[in-house]
């Protein structure tokens, strides 16, 4: 592998890393809606200099005209209703539980490529499922499998359902291809009216910490603007996709002992099986692809 994206895929690991702590630390000063929509406003100012730079103004002009109703439901998707739901399931769980359940999208694209791309479901597709939602189980009842406990149902099914939305978008971005930096501007663009109506319905138009500001800018700038420019570019530079996409799993364990020394929240053993066993069903699935 070449060394220039490697170096940039490491760098874009840090900064994913550093994230789970950061929803948490700022989720306790401000709302879920709040937190997104200062991410969504940050990261949509880096995507526009990066469009500018990049000079695809007019591109980004010809596919709002083209397909309004297609970058709308994109926007809707993802920032809007997986990073609201995302953020709403960490406000209930522990960093460490909502983050390593995020990681099911990755299952679930697979799950919905069958009948949405025309993909075949194979026994690796039901393994890969029975090995990422057992991981699931663990997490969700913190080890106590016998009794089937769940600690706290609604924030399981929030950070599942969430990544509904994600693996959604995905799906309707390899239907119809565009060029990524003007689509994710576009979809930021446009999520950021739908949140300030949200926000002015729910009352959350006040006055905020600039502690919880500088959070929300800190997540819009390192989970969602730089990331994506820089993981884009070692995307295109790279030679071999998959052990690049590989190094993601290298960041929750980094995030893991955030967590545990900024944020004072306890690594529990079962998050750690459950991890284990969610990356093991992506990692399982990306095999088959690559055979």
């Amino acid at each position: 592998m070449n060394r220039t994206p490697l170096i940039l895929a490491l760098v874009v690991v840090l900064m994913w890393s550093t994230v789970a702590t950061a929803f948490k630390l700022t989720l306790a000063l401000i709302s879920p809606l709040q937190m997104l929509w200062i991410a969504v406003a940050t990261t949509f100012v880096i995507l526009c200099v990066a469009t500018i730079a990049q000079k695809k103004v007019t591109l980004a002009r010809q596919y709002l005209q083209e397909s309004p109703g297609y970058f709308l439901l994109l926007a809707l998707l993802n920032p809007t209703l997986y990073y609201l739901i995302l953020f709403a399931a960490y406000d209930l769980l522990p960093a460490q539980q909502a983050q390593a359940l995020n990681y099911t999208w990755a299952v679930v694209l697979s799950i919905l490529a069958v009948p949405f791309l025309g993909q075949k479901f194979t026994l690796k597709n039901l393994i890969s499922i029975l090995l990422a939602y057992g991981g699931v189980v663990v997490i969700a009842t913190q080890g106590n499998l016998l009794a089937l406990d769940f600690k706290n149902p609604l924030g399981v099914a929030l950070a599942l359902s969430s990544s509904l939305f994600f693996a959604g978008y995905w799906i309707l971005n390899t239907r119809k291809p565009r060029d990524a930096v003007v689509s994710l501007l576009l979809c930021f663009g446009l999520s950021l009216p739908i949140l300030s109506v949200l926000m002015l319905i729910q009352g959350d138009v006040t006055l905020m910490p600039w502690q919880a500001v500088a959070g929300g800018i800190y997540i819009g700038t390192f989970e969602m603007g730089f990331a994506f420019l820089l993981w884009m570019q070692a995307m295109r530079m790279t030679d071999n996709t998959a052990q690049l996409s590989n190094l993601v799993y290298l960041s929750p364990p980094l995030s893991l002992l955030l967590l545990a020394t900024i944020a004072d929240e306890p690594v529990m053993i079962s998050t750690i099986i459950g991890l284990i066993l969610i990356i093991s069903g992506v990692l399982f699935q990306q095999l088959k692809r690559r055979r």
